[in-house]
């Protein structure tokens, strides 16, 4: 069984012209759009066009590179507006049965009327809020990669509809299983509450990957976004930096951030480094030292020739080193691949086993 779509891209270079007619390489940080490659944080090899959910664990996809660019996510808003419309929904439904069992609630709500209002209220919070679970849940059924979101969709699922059908159709239950009211048990709030909690651990999940992510976009954000290039005739014109290609002039004046990787041409000035080397002093550079992109120059303004542009330069190798790591699994990660394949199987396999048990042995009240 294939659990993984695996999709080639590559990043294609393409030419621009500049004023004096040379060609430029584009951008190669790729957009956060559809076209772009997204990945799973929990399993690497699985990579896709546009975004989606892991066809393995039902997580969310993120994209394969980071741009500087702050990016909405989609996935941790409606996240969000589904956990806060659900709480809204299932706290009068925990109320409404809790209250039942331990204050004596039904004496102002009676036992009937209670459970068509927690019939009610748990429906959106149960459909809607949980929709997402329930999708990834089929997912994960159709693909035979059972996760933890089939045991999310199976559960609540079971628990809504058996309650729908006590609800609604009491008088097909066994009188065994109706309590002194005459009213079959119902589990609404037991659904309702098990997906408000699995949206709150979601949120808490996507939040802790957005912070992450905002780290990545920290560092790309060292880089400076424009770069004065030095034309064949002297005269200086200020550029986006994707369009600096290799081999180009471009002057650095003090207190500038150097723009790309190169090497100093003519001049001489004190370049802060504390970025790249953890070193607060500044670096004397002269005539034929290295710079590096996205350090700070500070009192002497110089000329550098570039050498490394684009995913070439050493700040585009720590970041993506730095997104690698971040979706590397650890070796206890396979063993737990492992054991969710056998562990949700079992857990179905034990729920069906107890049903058959209780509705043919019992113990009382048994199922018929």
């Amino acid at each position: 069984m294939e659990h993984a779509h695996h999709y080639s891209t590559s990043q294609d270079k393409h030419a621009c012209c500049h004023s004096d007619g040379e060609a430029s390489a584009h951008d190669l940080t790729p957009l956060l759009s559809v076209s772009a490659i997204y990945t799973c944080p929990m399993h690497p090899q699985v990579r896709q066009t546009g975004p989606g959910s892991c066809p393995i664990c039902g997580m969310g996809l993120e994209p394969v590179e980071t741009t500087a660019q702050q990016e909405k996510n989609s996935e941790l808003i409606d996240m969000t507006r589904r956990f806060w419309i659900g709480l809204a929904f299932a706290v009068p439904v925990v109320v409404l049965e809790m209250g039942g069992h331990l204050f004596n609630l039904y004496m102002l709500v009676p036992a009937s009327l209670s459970v068509w209002i927690q019939m009610l209220l748990a429906t959106p919070a149960v459909l809607w809020s949980g929709w997402p679970f329930f999708v990834r849940g089929w997912k994960s059924i159709a693909s035979r990669s059972l996760n933890m979101f089939t045991l999310i969709a199976i559960g609540t699922g079971t628990a809504w509809l058996y309650s729908m059908a006590a609800a609604l159709m009491p008088h097909l239950f066994p009188p065994s299983l109706k309590n002194a009211e005459g009213i079959v048990p119902v589990y609404f709030e037991s659904a309702s509450v098990i997906v408000v909690l699995v949206l709150l651990g979601q949120i808490l999940e996507l939040r802790a990957r957005e912070t992450t992510s905002g780290a990545i976009r920290a560092l790309l954000n060292l880089a400076p976004r424009t770069a004065l290039r030095i034309a064949d005739d002297n005269t200086e014109t200020e550029i986006p930096l994707d369009m600096v290609i290799v081999g180009d002039r471009l002057r650095v004046r003090p207190g500038e951030k150097v723009p790309v990787d190169g090497a100093i041409v003519d001049g001489h000035s004190s370049v802060d480094e504390s970025m790249i080397t953890g070193e607060s002093m500044p670096v004397t550079k002269r005539v034929g030292d290295h710079v590096i992109g996205g350090t700070i120059n500070q009192t002497g303004g110089f000329i550098m020739k570039a050498e490394r542009v684009g995913a070439e330069t050493m700040l585009a190798r720590i970041v993506h080193m730095v997104s690698e790591a971040q979706r590397s699994r650890a070796p206890i990660q396979r063993m737990a691949d492992t054991v969710s394949g056998w562990f949700v199987p079992a857990v179905i396999g034990i729920a069906v086993l107890s049903f058959a048990t209780w509705s043919l042995w019992g113990p009382p009240p048994a199922f018929a």
